[in-house]
């Protein structure tokens, strides 16, 4: 007699609760190696947006330097359009001062799309500006840094997709929960005609 039990009961209570505990041992451990799993896996996601990230600050900054260029290239020329080399200077102001939030960011890198496209329409006026080397340069110097942020922007949003699905899908939604894993915006052009690259035929 054990504890009251005999002998074969005893053994087969001990035998039973030493199955369970090592089935709970088990599931546990399956647990734990499908949390680090899923962990890893949002880290490497997060640090996939944010070097996708960094490839388009390195172009937008790009452009802002070619912005000044741009402007001293035509403001010899067009005398009489101070207004607009105020407002494309102002917009490239704002757009380096808007930081790394995503909304003010796009909104800010729209205007000065917006305002570099409306130098160009001006400098369609000035015959003089179409044969200036310098002015043609640049243009595709724009032209190709467009292009550049373009694609970037593409695998930017390629990442963030793949990020966001993995914080909002089981198991990996679990450990986004328990690390504090956020979704991650999209860098969208919310104007249509910011689509478009800003060229002017000369």
């Amino acid at each position: 007699m054990t504890l009251g039990f005999p002998h074969e009961v005893y053994s087969l209570l001990v035998e039973r609760i030493g199955s369970v505990a090592s089935t709970i041992s088990f599931v546990a451990l399956v647990l734990l190696f499908l949390l680090v799993g899923s962990y890893n896996k949002l880290v490497r996601g997060r640090n996939r947006v944010y070097n996708a990230w960094s490839q388009i600050d390195v172009q937008l900054k790009r452009r802002h330097d070619l912005v000044p260029n741009l402007v001293n290239a035509v403001r010899g020329y067009m005398t009489h359009e101070q207004t607009i080399f105020e407002t494309v200077t102002r917009a490239r102001q704002m757009a380096i001062t808007a930081g790394n939030q995503m909304d003010q960011r796009v909104t800010a890198e729209n205007m000065l799309t917006q305002e570099v496209r409306s130098l160009f329409a001006v400098a369609e006026a000035y015959p003089v500006l179409k044969a200036d080397s310098t002015m043609r340069a640049l243009q595709e110097e724009l032209s190709s840094t467009e292009n550049r942020i373009a694609y970037a922007r593409q695998f930017y949003n390629d990442a963030v997709m793949e990020y966001n699905t993995s914080c909002e899908t089981f198991p990996d939604s679990i450990a986004a929960g328990l690390f504090g894993f956020h979704q991650e915006n999209l860098f969208q052009l919310y104007m249509p005609q910011e689509r478009q690259v800003p060229l002017v035929q000369l």
